[in-house]
């Protein structure tokens, strides 16, 4: 599977790919805060 291959010592690095990871992980973070805040606003704060 890919997902369990070693890393190509020979392949470059893209400078594209690790900004896309970071957007990437920033977008999962701020859905993942959305549902918090939405979770608490309708468990806790609504009266």
């Amino acid at each position: 599977m890919y997902f369990f291959r070693k890393k190509d010592p020979n392949r470059p690095t893209s400078f594209n790919l690790k900004v896309m990871h970071i957007i990437n992980a920033i977008a999962i973070s701020m859905f993942l805060l959305g549902i918090i805040y939405k979770l608490i606003y309708w468990f806790i704060l609504k009266k």
